[in-house]
C-alpha cells in the first residue's frame, strides 16, 4: 500500500482510465494527466493499493472460452474464401468450437491488409487472402466459435527478403533451408516487435487468443550456426554459451510478447515440437518446453504421431496413435505438474495420412484415428486439443468427445 495526498477529483483521475489526446493512459498517470487538464489538487491523504488496474482493450467482439477448446486450423486462404462458410458449418455441427487462423502464415505473409497509419505499413506483407476480418470474425462471435489467431514468428521468408539483415546470410546470400524456406533471427528485437505488432492488430481485430508458431531457430542450427552471418545483438556479451544464448533468446520473446499482449485481453498459446517436452531442452532449436511454458496460457506440443521416430518404444509411431499419444501425455503431465502455475495443455493432433512415411509406415488417418488420439488425451486428464489439416480438409463423423 501507498499514501498519496490528493483531493476527490484527482483521486476519480488516478482510479479510473480516460483518453488524452487519443492515447490511453494508465492508472499511474492519471494524476499527472489531471493537473494538466487544470483539476485543482487538495492535500487530503487516502490509501491506494500498489499496482492499479490496467487498461484493457475492448475490440466489441463478445466471445467466451469454452468449456475445453477443441479446434480446427484454418488457413489465410481458406478464412477469406468461399471455403470459410463449410469450416464454420463443419465446426457447428460437431463438439468442436475453435478455429485457428493464419494472421501471418508459414512464409511470413499477413493474411490481412495492416491500416496505412499502422506500423506495419512499412513492411512487405505478402498476400492479403482475407480482405475483411472484421467480417469473419464477427461471424465467428454470431455462431460462439472461439476465434484464435495465428502467428508464425521466426519463419519469414517475406520479412527476411525484404529485409536481409534481419535473417542469415551464407556467402552473401539469404540462407534457406532444403525446402526453400528463409528464417528471421530470434535474437533481433526488431524482429521481436514486428510480430508482437502483428498480434496486437489481431487482438484489436476482436481474436481472444494469440498462438504463436515457429518460436525457435531454424532446425539443425547448431551444425550451422558458427557459418551463417547474423547478429547477436545483446546476447554477445551475455556470459553463457551460444546454446544457452539461443534458449534465452527464445524464452524471453515469448515472456516479452505475454507481457505487451496483457492489456489486450487474449491468452497468449505456443505451439512447440513435442519432443521438446522429453528433453532437458532442445538447444539447437533453443526451445526449453518448461521455461516457455511459464511464460504462456497455452501451450501447444505438435504430437502428430506420423512426425516421430521411433520412440516410446514404439517403433512405428504413425500405425499407433492411441499409444503414441498415450506416452506423450504421461511425459508432458510430468513436467507440467512440477511447475507452480502450469498452461493449459492443448495437443495438437494429427488429421492427415502421412503417405510420405511409405508403405507399412502409415495409416490412412479418418475417424478411428482421430478419435484414438483424442481418448488418449482425455485418459490422461486433457480435454483440449486441436487438429491439424494442412489442406483444411476434416474427417467426418468423428465423436470428439469419446
Amino acid at each position: 500500500m501507498r499514501n498519496l495526498n490528493v483531493g476527490v477529483k484527482s483521486l476519480l483521475a488516478a482510479v479510473l482510465l480516460f483518453s488524452v489526446f487519443g492515447q490511453t493512459v494508465l492508472a499511474e498517470d492519471a494524476l499527472s494527466a489531471a493537473n494538466h487538464n487544470g483539476f485543482e489538487l487538495e492535500n487530503k491523504e487516502l490509501t491506494l493499493p500498489d499496482r492499479l488496474p490496467r487498461f484493457v482493450y475492448d475490440s466489441g467482439l463478445d466471445f467466451e472460452y469454452p468449456d475445453a477448446v477443441r479446434g480446427i486450423y484454418v488457413t489465410g486462404h481458406s478464412a477469406g474464401g468461399s471455403k470459410f462458410t463449410q469450416l464454420a458449418d463443419f465446426v457447428e455441427s460437431t463438439e468442436l468450437n475453435a478455429m485457428v487462423i493464419d494472421i501471418k502464415d508459414d512464409f511470413g505473409n499477413l493474411t490481412y491488409e495492416p491500416k496505412k497509419d499502422s506500423p506495419l505499413a512499412q513492411y512487405d506483407i505478402g498476400k492479403p487472402y482475407i480482405k475483411e476480418p472484421r467480417k469473419v470474425l464477427e461471424e465467428l462471435e454470431k455462431r460462439q466459435i472461439y476465434p484464435i489467431a495465428r502467428v508464425v514468428v521466426f519463419k519469414d521468408t517475406v520479412l527476411a527478403e525484404a529485409r536481409p539483415e534481419l535473417s542469415y546470410k551464407d556467402g552473401g546470400s539469404i540462407w534457406k533451408n532444403g525446402r526453400g524456406e528463409a528464417f528471421v533471427n530470434p535474437f533481433s528485437e526488431e524482429v521481436w516487435d514486428y510480430n508482437v505488432q502483428v498480434a496486437i492488430e489481431a487482438a484489436k481485430m476482436g481474436f481472444k487468443e494469440i498462438q504463436f508458431d515457429y518460436v525457435r531457430f531454424p532446425e539443425g542450427f547448431e551444425t550451422r550456426d558458427d557459418k551463417l552471418e547474423y547478429t547477436m545483438g545483446k546476447y554477445a556479451d551475455m556470459d553463457m554459451n551460444d546454446t544457452q544464448k539461443r534458449v534465452q533468446a527464445v524464452t524471453d520473446f515469448v515472456a516479452y510478447a505475454n507481457s505487451k499482449l496483457e492489456q489486450y485481453d487474449v491468452e497468449v498459446s505456443v505451439d512447440i515440437f513435442g519432443y521438446s517436452a522429453t528433453i532437458p531442452e532442445a538447444p539447437g532449436i533453443g526451445q526449453n518446453f518448461s521455461k516457455i511454458s511459464k511464460n504462456v496460457d497455452v501451450i501447444s506440443s505438435m504430437i502428430y504421431p506420423s512426425h516421430w521416430g521411433s520412440y516410446f518404444g514404439i517403433s512405428k509411431p504413425d500405425l499407433e496413435p492411441y499409444n503414441l499419444v498415450n506416452e506423450y501425455a504421461k511425459v508432458e503431465n510430468q513436467v507440467l505438474d512440477e511447475l507452480k502455475e502450469a498452461p493449459t495443455s492443448r495437443p495438437w493432433l494429427q488429421d492427415f495420412t502421412a503417405s510420405y512415411l511409405g508403405s507399412g509406415n502409415y495409416l490412412n488417418y479418418g475417424r478411428a484415428e482421430v478419435e484414438a488420439q483424442v481418448k488418449a488425451l482425455k485418459d490422461n486428464g486433457i480435454d483440449e486439443f486441436l487438429l491439424w489439416n494442412a489442406g483444411n480438409t476434416y474427417s467426418k463423423n468423428v465423436d470428439y468427445t469419446p
